[in-house]
């Protein structure tokens, strides 16, 4: 069959989303291995992130395991300009990643162009995407154009998942202290179990639990801001903290998925500072991070904090918080 290039193709699906969140954080929602692993895919399936090499002619190759059959697939990045654009190639791969045909048709294209734009207003981001088949058949273009709805609505419930893991990351950066005296904090996310973990912590240091006592995912607003929280998870604790020796306080938080989370070992611990002033923040941040990697640029949040997140060169995670 004759092959069509990119040239002749037209903007076959354009999806746009609006998320409340600066478009900095947004864009860097699609920049890292751990958040990229909580919300791209099929809920009912679980992303595993095996390369990630964020930058032109780099490589995306990621597992996704469902309730019956596993699917790999990989994007390959072209045009990035933080915060405002990113272009990729995505295909299905098998797990060396190389392109395959789609399991469930061989008609699908094996090549899908994506390029989506991140405009920011009144600290709210829209994302619009727009996608193609490339180096394809007439065939495949045809059934690409049949399956424009399916698409569509595969799309729309991913970007729900990024929606819930904007929200419940910056909702819990929102139940942090109540004042502004610098200390130094160890973040942990539990699988559900959190409540029994300090409970335990509890009994052990014999100490009462601070900040605004036990918050639960349940106690969270319901409005256009916060949708219905799942029933399943309404008990679960949303924030909790516990001093314990020296100054030195315990927080937690449970990581439900239904909230945009893939806990793992290695992401279940965060070192978390909370300096006095902007100024030691941005000089703790800038000193610690150098030669890491960023996961969440320091900036002012809509939250009425100034937050950052970062992996240090050691590999050890942390946050710097300053509540302004």
């Amino acid at each position: 069959m004759t092959k069509t290039n990119q040239a002749t193709q037209r903007e076959v699906l354009a999806i746009v989303r609006e998320f409340d969140a600066p478009k900095e954080l947004v864009f860097d929602a699609f920049a890292t291995p751990e958040a990229m692993a909580a919300w791209w895919g099929p809920i009912e399936f679980k992303t595993t992130v095996v390369k990630l090499d964020f930058k032109s002619k780099g490589m995306f190759h990621y597992k996704m395991e469902g309730p019956e059959h596993t699917m790999w697939g990989r994007f390959i990045y072209g045009n990035i300009k933080r915060p405002d654009l990113l272009e990729f190639t995505n295909s299905f791969s098998n797990e060396k990643g190389e392109i395959v045909r789609a399991d469930f048709d061989a008609r699908w294209p094996l090549e899908i162009f994506n390029r989506i734009t991140f405009t920011e207003k009144d600290n709210k981001t829209t994302i619009t995407l727009i996608g193609y088949p490339v180096n394809n058949t007439e065939e495949e273009y045809e059934f690409f154009q049949t399956m424009r709805t399916n698409v569509n609505g595969g799309f729309n419930k991913t970007f729900d998942q990024l929606d819930s893991y904007i929200k419940a990351q910056f909702t819990l950066r929102k139940a942090a202290k109540t004042d502004t005296k610098a200390r130094v904090c160890t973040y942990l996310n539990f699988d559900g179990n959190t409540y029994e973990a300090f409970k335990f912590y509890q009994s052990v240091f014999k100490t009462e639990f601070g900040g605004k006592g036990v918050q639960r995912f349940g106690d969270i607003p319901q409005d256009a801001d916060h949708p219905e929280i799942p029933e399943n998870i309404k008990k679960m604790i949303l924030h909790i903290e516990l001093p314990t020796l020296g100054g030195h306080v315990l927080m937690g938080t449970d990581a439900p998925k239904e909230m945009g989370f893939q806990l793992t070992f290695g992401n279940n611990a965060h070192i978390c500072l909370e300096p006095e002033s902007r100024e030691e923040a941005k000089r703790l941040f800038d000193a610690l991070s150098k030669d890491g990697t960023v996961t969440m640029p320091l900036q002012d949040m809509f939250f009425g904090a100034y937050f950052g997140e970062f992996t240090d060169k050691f590999g050890v995670k942390w946050m710097v918080n300053y509540n302004n």
